[in-house]
């Protein structure tokens, strides 16, 4: 593998250490380890161990800046061939994001603090796995900015344990008990609450020795901590030491180390590799701390901004030899078994080798119940394409169920054009979900103008759909719909092959559950229908919408009355809610009294009435699509509209269109009496029927 590192500099530093260990890690196993940051002293370490350093000014917070780093990175991700992009810091995040986005690289974040909600730190929840080193940063990961669960990658920091050699406890002597606090020298530290709490001690353990190490951020700041100590007559005892490289020795000579930070950090560092030295821990119970001590076995806890309890914890360690040889055990134990460098290192080559195998496939399909059934053709070449990939498809409110059971798609994106995603804001927040997902590859197979916006919003590096002039210029790779007529599964296919797919199989599927068969054998017990009984599904209209797709209400009386006396069998009428009137008023001209179960079912509960029926009669409508999906025979009457574009595929199937002039209209409303529908006679609905049933009855 290779990958890149992108960091503001390389001082020393937790994060900075970090980056040298993991591109040490690399070099060893066989990998090309290349980082790009502002330089530091730590880029002689990259030399040493075989890595190559590039300095640019990534950290520098200005957008003309981010603009001109972007193109430079791209040169190095194109030039040095990386797969994977691996960042730390928000700024050298933002360029690397764009950079990957235009080379196609796989962008990874590790969150190391708990960043305030505001559009810079996002981009560290952008990437393809977002790695934690504790559970407190992937709660705020995951609440605070919106990144998906399964997207976290947990992997605490690890410190390399022949450097930070363990001293037993009993072997060390000293004439001074010495504290220590080593970090950043910053007012989120706590430094003012220790130099308080150190006051508090120096009465009480006469050869107290207190040392300091970082660097200060702000001379201010250091001064303010330089003053107060001269204020409590603390200079003989507390020195200041600037930043360290040489952090093994300096632990090597603490008896104690303590953390005041005041607010929630990622992980302690410096704890872990006090407790690997064999030095005991006192620290405030704050962010990722809490991951790493066990209060009483592997360290002390203490209240933040308390410098008496502080105090106190500190002074219970030099008084209790006994305690404090028991906490440096059990944090020598613990880093051992949960925080040392080659579990750190194992863990996150891990994640890159998931992260490379791993493809995310977003499917568009809002339209329809029909037409999301027709899409299954085509989600099964694309799962036998990418048959590790997590697909998921984005799907209107109405045909949200017909996916259930898919074992093709991963899971659904629900999108409502009439509710929470109406408006341009509402389909700017639906592309802000499906950012989250990080998909690679989006396949438009709506392709309209709100499916390109959102293959766009979605920021996936390859989206496929048709030119059609519906905004498809916001897609990267487009065919032209120029093809003479293909039927609709054809004109998805067309698209997949295009992407590099090649289907094959039309066939439709559906994944009625049993629970859905259940709530069918409660409807059909309640109208006294016995499991035994044949039974022929009637849909009795295509749509209140479109009038001019249904047939007469007196035909489909007749009917039904007429297979009733001479198959003796039970006729089911469907429909949704709206249709429960129409039925009614076919209901009242019979004499069979069919079953009316319009609205009484859910698309997955009509795919197991449907399965039960020996023949299925509808218009051009939805259930002829189910019909077909479960394999039931059907006839399916066609007026406006044309059955070659629209029927769906089945083995066993009859249409039944008159051929007029007019037709195919595809008109909703038709102003000339309906002749398309009305010409369609109750014998020929019967005689299809009738050989339907011969046929079956031949098969057997």
């Amino acid at each position: 593998m290779n990958i890149l590192q992108i960091l503001p500099s390389l001082d020393v530093g937790g994060v900075e250490t970090g980056t040298i260990d993991l591109a040490r890690y690399l070099v060893r196993g066989g990998h090309k380890a290349i980082v790009i940051s502002g330089g530091g002293r730590l880029v002689k370490e990259l030399d040493k161990i075989g890595a190559r350093h590039y300095t640019l000014p990534v950290g520098k917070k200005s957008i003309f800046s981010v603009i001109k780093m972007v193109r430079r990175v791209c040169d190095i991700i194109r030039n040095e061939d990386i797969d994977i992009v691996h960042v730390r810091s928000r700024v050298p995040a933002l360029i690397a994001y764009i950079a990957c986005r235009i080379t196609n690289r796989i962008f990874l974040t590790t969150a190391h603090g708990y960043y305030k909600k505001h559009f810079l730190s996002k981009v560290m929840s952008w990437g393809r796995f977002v790695i934690v080193p504790s559970n407190v940063i992937a709660k705020h990961m995951i609440s605070d900015f919106g990144v998906p669960y399964d997207r976290i990658r947990f992997i605490p920091r690890g410190v390399d344990l022949s450097k930070f050699k363990f001293r037993s406890p009993g072997t060390y002597h000293s004439k001074e008990f010495t504290v220590g606090m080593v970090s950043r020298i910053t007012p989120l530290k706590g430094h003012s609450f220790f130099i308080k709490a150190i006051s508090l001690l120096r009465k009480d353990i006469p050869n107290l020795k207190v040392v300091i190490v970082g660097s200060a951020a702000k001379d201010k700041y250091m001064g303010d901590l330089q003053m107060l100590t001269r204020r409590f007559g603390l200079t003989r005892i507390v020195e200041f030491l600037s930043a360290r490289e040489d952090i093994p020795s300096i632990m090597h000579g603490l008896d104690c180390l303590v953390s005041a930070t005041i607010t929630p950090e990622a992980f302690g560092r410096a704890i872990v590799e006090a407790q690997a030295s064999g030095v005991a821990v006192v620290s405030t119970k704050v962010g990722g701390v809490v991951d790493i001590i066990e209060d009483g076995k592997s360290g002390l806890f203490c209240n933040a901004q308390d410098p008496k309890d502080m105090a106190d914890k500190i002074l219970k360690l030099y008084r209790d030899k006994d305690l404090r040889a028991k906490l440096v055990m059990g944090g020598r134990k613990r880093v051992e078994e949960n925080f040392n460098l080659d579990i750190m290192m194992k863990k996150t080559l891990s994640v890159y080798e998931e992260a490379l195998k791993a493809v995310n496939i977003l499917v568009i399909k809002m339209s329809a119940i029909g037409d999301v059934i027709l899409s299954v053709p085509s989600l099964r070449a694309i799962r036998s394409k990418y048959k590790n990939a997590d697909i998921k498809v984005l799907v209107g409110l109405q045909a949200r169920d017909v996916l259930d059971g898919c074992p093709y798609i991963g899971g659904k994106i629900v999108c409502d054009f009439t509710g929470k995603d109406k408006g341009l804001y509402g389909l700017w927040k639906l592309g802000e979900d499906l950012r989250k997902c990080c998909f690679d590859i989006v396949i438009d197979l709506q392709n309209n103008k709100k499916s390109h916006m959102l293959s766009f919003l979605s920021l996936a590096p390859l989206s496929y759909g048709y030119s059609n002039g519906k905004f498809s210029f916001l897609m990267n790779n487009r065919i032209k719909d120029d093809a003479p007529y293909l039927d609709p599964i054809e004109h998805q296919f067309r698209l997949l092959r295009s992407a590099g797919i090649k289907p094959v199989d039309k066939h439709l599927e559906l994944w009625p559950s049993s629970s859905d068969a259940e709530r069918i054998d409660a409807l059909f017990l309640e109208n006294w229908i016995k499991p035994s009984q044949s039974l022929i599904g009637i849909n009795a209209r295509a749509s209140s919408r479109w009038n001019s797709k249904n047939w007469p209400p007196k035909r489909i009386a007749e009917l039904c009355d007429r297979l009733a006396k001479e198959f003796n069998m039970r006729v089911v009428l469907t429909g949704t809610k709206e249709d429960a009137l129409f039925i009614e008023k076919i209901r009242a001209m019979t004499a069979s009294k069919p079953v009316a179960a319009a609205g009484r079912t859910a698309v997955m509960e009509l795919a197991s009435l449907i399965k039960r029926c020996k023949i299925y009669i509808t218009p051009d409508s939805a259930p002829m699509h189910i019909a077909s999906a479960l394999g039931t025979p059907f006839i399916a009457l066609f007026g406006p509209t044309d059955p070659v574009r629209h029927v769906a595929p089945s083995k066993d199937y009859v249409v039944i269109k008159k051929n007029l002039k007019c037709s195919p209209c595809y008109n909703p409303n038709c102003s000339k009496g309906l002749k398309c529908m009305s010409g369609i006679e109750v014998e020929e609905v019967f005689t299809a029927v009738k050989n339907i049933l011969s046929r079956s009855e031949g098969a057997l």
